[in-house]
């Protein structure tokens, strides 16, 4: 059975920056999590970072950047290689994962102004499993992680 990394904060976990969670209900959800195929990770806080702590985004160098000028680099470095090696662990090819995020984002990330503007982009976590052949998904994109789990599946 192929098992699916998923956000923490997804799953109900109150992992973000705020102290908050960004639960998704859903069916399907619902459905991998009876099932037992949901491995869940936060890769902020598997790298260290607490919760609650200052919100973070990529600067235009590539760096991770506090509100407040810290460099979190490495820890949003070490989460995403904390989130590779899980899925190396349980052989998952498949990830759910927060859009938006500078760890999780799949399409979009913020632009690194804290000025609320969404760019295209990938977060931390969300590039290095790419580049590790894990196929990354957003919460928007339920329906087309059903249908690659499906045909992952499908006998030969």
């Amino acid at each position: 059975m192929e098992k699916i990394l998923i956000s923490a904060c997804l799953y109900g976990h109150a992992v973000r920056y705020d102290g908050n969670d960004n639960l998704v209900t859903h069916p399907l959800l619902d459905k991998w999590k009876k099932q037992g195929r949901l491995v869940v990770i936060c890769p902020e806080i598997s790298g260290g970072l607490p919760t609650p702590r200052p919100p973070a985004e990529i600067q235009t160098n590539g760096n991770v950047a506090t509100i407040t000028g810290d460099d979190a680099t490495a820890a949003f470095q070490a989460g995403a290689q904390a989130a590779v090696a899980l899925c190396r662990q349980y052989n998952i090819h498949l990830a759910l994962l927060k859009e938006n995020s500078p760890s999780c984002g799949s399409h979009f990330i913020y632009n690194g102004q804290f000025d609320g503007t969404r760019i295209t982009g990938q977060g931390l976590a969300a590039a290095a499993l790419t580049a590790h052949g894990i196929t990354v998904f957003s919460e928007y994109q339920l329906d087309e992680l059903e249908c690659t789990l499906n045909s992952l599946e499908e006998p030969p």
